[in-house]
């Protein structure tokens, strides 16, 4: 059994824990490799390394920072194909799906890489005589990554194209789910002419090694995409230091669904955002709001096409829609919150338990209806390819139905009507809202939460923002007599 290495100050090293942890596949619940706890030690020797990194790095032109970006999106697309089967087998999903998150991967690389001569500041006028006032960006520093499970490829290349493009060093804990991704990426930056300690990458759980990369005084910024309790808890570890926080958290993404919408088109898109990767994603459908008066027609168009998945493993079946839940925790959750639904009056449509498989983390697509707004379905996260359905009269109680969440991250509307539309664009109260199209970013754009989805954002040059410092010069001058 292989034990994954940690990568700190430019080379691979064994960890000294004696704490180990499984890598499971959840299509065969196959051991595939092991990873360290990695102690407290070793955890400090990763950030030590960076900021030793730190002082070299933000030192190179940003055209060389953005040559080294670049070629390592080039190195990842040379060998993709390994790198998605892979993602499948660690983490389930599909092999055309982890193919795609692979080819966003080498897109975020390939665009952070063009961010190399357009990092700049202002100049602006004094109120003082013979006086410029100077503003410009820096790197702000050591920049901890922490990675989630679901998207352990693409989010890997979210935080650490950013961090290397605006001239910070980086240190990346992989979830301990899904390590062998990024030791593998680790591989191939190894190869990518980094300094010493600029990346570094170290493999535990969040109690011990995220909480002391989250509390360390010399990291300047933590980027972690996760839920809301791991959210908070690394909040209260980097308040110790006023450690800045760039938060990806929770979400239970409202759709609203207009008596004015394309039916056909709503159940296509809202079926692809519930059975991608599983369900297992922050901005997928998560519960729907359809107007009265074409429920019925919707739920039945919906049912149909939620039963028209097939589900199993890609690596040993064709043609797959739908992969594993990540692990019996997360099956053992979704399972939980659907009985629940059901003890409460929820009606199965579809669905509503493990499927009839011999091994693996399999749940069936489920489509609920008989649900209230305020029902557990209804308001905490499932994580899971669940779709629970309830009605609305007027445009104005769906929009007063998706705000009351505790979350604020996706939303998403299906109408042809321009005024509902506009209602929309004014009075929903989410990070991201997506009309007649299926839930997912670009990576030009940006991706941020309100409530407890999260703080900060990421993608484009907002996201890049958060990785830089300002620093404002007052540069006085006197005039030769």
């Amino acid at each position: 059994m292989s034990v994954q290495p940690l990568y700190m100050n430019g080379e691979f090293v064994t960890s000294q824990s004696h704490e180990f942890i499984d890598v499971v596949n959840p299509a065969t619940e196959e051991v595939l490799s092991q990873v360290a706890d990695a102690t407290e030690e070793e955890t400090n020797h990763a950030v030590e390394s960076a900021w030793a990194g730190q002082k070299v790095w933000e030192k190179v032109p940003q055209v060389e920072r953005g040559r080294i970006v670049r070629q390592i999106g080039d190195a990842i697309a040379a060998d993709k194909e390994t790198y998605a089967k892979m993602l499948s087998e660690e983490q389930g999903k599909p092999l055309e799906e982890a193919r795609g998150e692979v080819d966003t991967a080498v897109d975020f690389f390939h665009y952070m890489s063009e961010w190399n001569r357009k990092i700049g500041g202002d100049i602006v006028p004094s109120d003082d005589p013979n006086e410029q006032i100077l503003i410009q960006k820096k790197p702000i520093g050591v920049v901890v990554g922490i990675i989630p499970w679901n998207y352990p490829v693409f989010i890997f290349a979210r935080k650490v194209a950013t961090a290397l493009i605006t001239g910070c060093s980086v240190v990346i804990k992989p979830s301990e789910e899904t390590p062998n991704t990024a030791v593998a990426f680790a591989k191939v930056i190894d190869k990518a002419g980094l300094p010493k300690g600029v990346f570094n990458l170290v493999t535990g759980k969040g109690d011990t090694v995220g909480n002391r990369l989250a509390s360390h005084p010399k990291v300047a910024l933590i980027s972690m995409t996760g839920s809301v309790p791991a959210g908070t808890k690394v909040m209260e570890a980097a308040a110790q230091n006023i450690t800045k926080v760039n938060l990806e958290l929770g979400g239970k993404a409202p759709i609203i669904v207009s008596k004015h919408a394309d039916l056909d088109l709503a159940v296509k898109h809202i079926k692809a955002s519930r059975i991608e990767n599983a369900g297992q994603a922050c901005i997928s459908a998560e519960r729907v709001y359809v107007q009265e008066e074409v429920a019925e027609t919707f739920t039945k168009k919906m049912v149909a096409a939620m039963a028209d998945t097939k589900v199993g493993y890609s690596l040993n079946e064709d043609q797959i829609d739908m992969g594993p839940l990540a692990s019996s925790h997360h099956l053992e959750k979704v399972e939980q919150l659907v009985n629940h639904a059901k003890k409460a009056g929820a009606h199965v449509e579809l669905g509503g338990k493990r499927m009839d498989k011999e091994r693996g983390f399999f749940y069936a697509p489920t489509v609920l209806t008989n649900v209230n707004h305020d029902d557990e379905i209804m308001t905490t996260e499932v994580f899971g390819p669940v779709l629970p359905i309830t009605t609305y009269n007027t445009f104005s109680e769906a929009i007063d139905y998706a705000n009351d969440s505790i979350y604020g991250l996706a939303s998403a509307l299906y109408t042809n009507d321009y005024n509902e539309m506009m209602q929309a664009a004014r009075d929903l109260h989410y990070g991201e809202t997506f009309v007649n199209r299926e839930t997912g970013e670009a990576i030009q754009g940006y991706h941020a939460g309100m409530r407890q989805s999260g703080i900060g954002g990421t993608d484009g040059k907002h996201g890049l923002n958060d990785f830089l410092s300002t620093h404002v010069m007052y540069l006085a001058y006197q005039d030769e007599n």
